[in-house]
């Protein structure tokens, strides 16, 4: 068997994600390991036998298309959040980047570490292979006396420490989680204003009772209170119609509403009482339905530019994308796959379902050319020399171009004729299959090293990462919600500089918050772990 595994690494790979996944099933109290089990599953068989291996390349291919739809979902929110909070993210991001690098020279002190072994402890204890390649690089260049000495002494603390570089993050987590009795839900409520988390939506039947809001358009009303809720039918003495701006109400007035509860009430304290009789059961000049996006001229676009009002009679009352669900507004940026639930009389909803093209199959499609030209433009990104004072060069590699390209397509959704976002659904399944790829790779191949650990040395060195990866991951969390006031869900992402510690903070939080603070922290978080690795060597040597 281990003759056939080691001689077809596809089956092995395969193997390896189906187990992984069936044992992240399993629950452990509350908890569950998730597609993270699939890192444990392969350090096991790694370990078990050395002939065991899984081509690099899967890793690479398998790291590349997951930031890559990374980034592409989280595009538009990065560059928002950094226009509000920039400069607070990013000075304690290189904060806490520089306090793990001053940790990693604490440790080499205390252990006698050699400047090889330290620097590959902290690239390893920090997940970061380009910071590694770095660093070999300016070996290579500018320390030949000693270079191979120093760079086996690096690629032994990168091996060995690389496993605590995972775990470290996950338990930081799954401790402070406890320790500070973190809400994740009160988190949701309190950030789905600045980050498309989706709310629990409903719809209310209104009776109009304030004198108010008589004869005053729905327009200067929403100028006045500005509510957060969609107005779509109204019964008018015993007519019904659908709510434009122009709309103004008399008492007596039904009207429908959507929102979330506490909006829904809010506006119902202006506008009068709430009514059981929902007008919606009235469907007799009315109908309801919901569309799917799959036309490619639509996506990428604001419902107030598609200017609908002028075509059809019609209301978008929500937005459907993937697991959340959202209240239709005016600078709302259409997607392939969302799904628009419409009101609207029976024959424009047939005109309408033309227009978006309403094809389950044609809205989960992934457009090749735009895909692959965004990688590839990712991919150019990262094999760009580039150069720092000090003699300090660095790539962003297989992992910071892609992401990079990745947050830029995906915040301009569209350029001319080309949509570079994904439907939802696409998005997902490719996310989770380089995870997969990334997962079983790693695991597999640093199975000898984990198990190499056991021996004095590899036991040093172990700790130091240990020490390295906790102390960071446990300053960031603390530090960050205590003292800087960060969500802890974005704090989760933060920390996450392995694609397994984020799909565990994802799997505790339920949302995509930790997405948010992952692509935050990436772009910076790499370029600068390469640089401080590079003046770890230099100070220590």
């Amino acid at each position: 068997m281990i003759d056939l595994l080691s001689k077809n690494p596809v089956l092995l790979l395969f193997l390896v994600a189906a187990a992984g996944y069936l044992i992240g099933t399993i629950k452990i109290g509350s908890n569950r390991l998730g597609v993270a089990a699939i890192l444990f599953v392969g350090l096991a068989v790694g370990a078990f036998d050395s002939r065991l291996i899984i081509p690099e390349i899967v890793f690479l291919m398998g790291l590349t298309i997951y930031v890559y739809s990374i980034g592409l979902s989280s595009g538009p929110v990065f560059f928002k959040s950094y226009k509000q909070n920039g400069f607070r993210d990013i000075g304690f991001i290189i904060s806490m980047l520089m306090l793990s690098g001053v940790v990693a020279v604490g440790v080499a002190y205390l252990f006698h570490f050699t400047a090889g072994t330290i620097t590959g402890i902290y690239t390893g204890s920090t997940t970061n292979t380009p910071a590694m390649a770095g660093v070999i690089d300016y070996i290579n260049g500018h320390d030949s006396s000693a270079g191979l000495t120093n760079i086996e002494d690096l690629v032994v603390g990168y091996s060995f420490s690389y496993p605590m570089g995972v775990l470290g993050g996950m338990i930081a987590i799954a401790l402070c989680e406890k320790w500070l009795k973190i809400d994740y839900r009160k988190e949701q409520e309190k950030l789905k204003q600045d980050y498309p988390v989706g709310d629990d939506l409903t719809s209310k039947t209104i009776i109009i009772r304030s004198s108010k809001v008589e004869n005053r358009t729905l327009r200067d009303l929403f100028k006045d209170y500005n509510w957060n809720v969609v107005f779509g039918r109204l019964e008018k003495q015993g007519k019904i119609t659908l709510v434009n701006w122009d709309t103004s109400f008399n008492q007596g007035d039904r009207v429908m509403i959507a929102g979330s509860e506490a909006d829904i009430l809010s506006a119902s304290r202006v506008l009068g009482d709430i009514d059981d009789d929902k007008l919606s059961h009235d469907r007799s000049e009315y109908d309801v339905r919901r569309i799917f996006v799959s036309n490619p001229m639509v996506a990428g676009h604001t419902l107030s530019s598609l200017n609908l009002h002028e075509k059809y009679n019609c209301i978008i009352s929500r937005i459907r994308r993937g697991d959340m669900e959202m209240l239709a507004k005016g600078d709302t940026i259409l997607e392939l796959g969302d799904r628009i639930r419409f009101v609207a009389r029976r024959e424009d909803l047939r005109e309408l379902s033309k227009f978006f093209g309403d094809s389950y199959r044609e809205s989960a499609r992934v457009n090749l050319f735009s895909f692959g030209l965004g990688i590839g433009l990712g991919l150019l990104l990262g094999n760009i020399e580039l150069s720092l004072p000090g003699a300090i060069s660095f790539k962003l590699g297989y992992a910071g171009g892609p992401l990079i390209i990745g947050l830029i397509l995906g915040s301009l959704r569209r350029t001319g004729a080309i949509v570079w976002s994904l439907p939802y659904s696409a998005n997902v399944t490719l996310q989770q299959l380089g995870l997969i790829l990334v997962l079983a790779t790693i695991g597999v191949r640093s199975g000898q090293s984990f198990i190499q650990s056991v021996s004095l040395e590899g036991m040093w060195i172990f700790l130091a990462s240990a020490i390295i990866s906790l102390t960071t991951a446990f300053a960031t969390l603390i530090i960050g919600y205590k003292i800087i006031k960060i969500p802890f869900s974005l704090l989760m992402g933060m920390v996450s500089n392995q694609p397994a510690i984020l799909d565990f903070a994802l799997s505790k939080t339920g949302n995509r918050l930790p997405t948010f603070g992952y692509t935050m922290m990436f772009p910076i978080g790499l370029i600068a772990k390469i640089v401080i690795a590079q003046i770890l060597y230099l100070v220590l040597s």
